[in-house]
């Protein structure tokens, strides 16, 4: 399956930490008593994902077995789980190691609602301006897993490292045809992400080393799976 070659310069690390003993209170004054001086920035927002996989989980299968190149592909957008959805964005997600590069793009508002389907899906693409290469990829691919959290954004005070805490964790069944979204499950463990240019990697371990949380190779995309599908595990 084609995707753009890994763009280094472009690429960023991601470093994730599962927290599944505390409350989030405590776990946002961890944050905020941090050296590295994180403070607020944006407005805490709700996010939602339709994560599209291939017939056979390929991405699923690469993330879990650990390959070092990993794909991702997902439709993303704020706010609302449902309705109108005026600014959706196609997001195709590429990671070597701990490095991750993002290319991302615009599509045509569409309605989420249970009688959303894969053509409805496929009629969105069609009307994006998107690349040839893309289409070709989203051909390959079908909607496997929706999700939805919250998320607050942090800042270091000198401006390097980036950090958010994503909380209220819902994932839901999505096939091709008519969905009712029954079985949601929903999780009460928290996960604190870390990010930072590469040119920032040599002072990373000053901040990384004072987290109090345990690192983790934690996937929003995988653990959806795992969960809601527990016959693959």
């Amino acid at each position: 399956m084609f995707f753009p070659p890994f763009n280094e310069d472009s690429s960023r690390y991601e470093r994730k930490f599962l927290v599944t003993d505390m409350y989030f209170p405590q776990i946002e004054q961890q944050v905020r008593l941090l050296p590295a001086a994180f403070h607020e920035i944006f407005y805490p927002r709700y996010i939602n994902n339709i994560y599209l996989d291939s017939n056979e989980l390929d991405f699923f299968y690469d993330n879990v077995s650990g390959k070092g190149s990993r794909k991702k592909a997902r439709i993303r957008w704020y706010g609302d789980q449902s309705g109108k959805i005026e600014k959706p964005m196609l997001e195709f997600k590429v990671r070597e190691g701990m490095l991750g590069d993002k290319i991302s793009f615009p599509l045509k508002p569409f309605t989420f609602n249970r009688q959303f389907n894969y053509q409805n899906l496929l009629d969105v693409f069609k009307q994006s301006e998107l690349p040839l290469w893309a289409e070709e990829v989203l051909l390959q691919l079908k909607p496997a897993l929706l999700n939805r959290y919250k998320r607050k954004y942090f800042v270091s005070f000198d401006q390097k490292f980036r950090l958010t805490l994503d909380y209220e964790l819902g994932y839901f069944p999505i096939g091709t045809n008519n969905n009712s979204f029954t079985g949601a499950f929903r999780s009460t463990d928290i996960i604190v992400e870390l990010k930072y240019d590469r040119q920032f990697d040599d002072v990373a371990p000053a901040v990384t080393n004072q987290i109090p949380f345990r690192l983790t190779k934690s996937s929003k995309y995988v653990n959806g799976i795992e969960i809601l599908h527990p016959e693959l595990g």
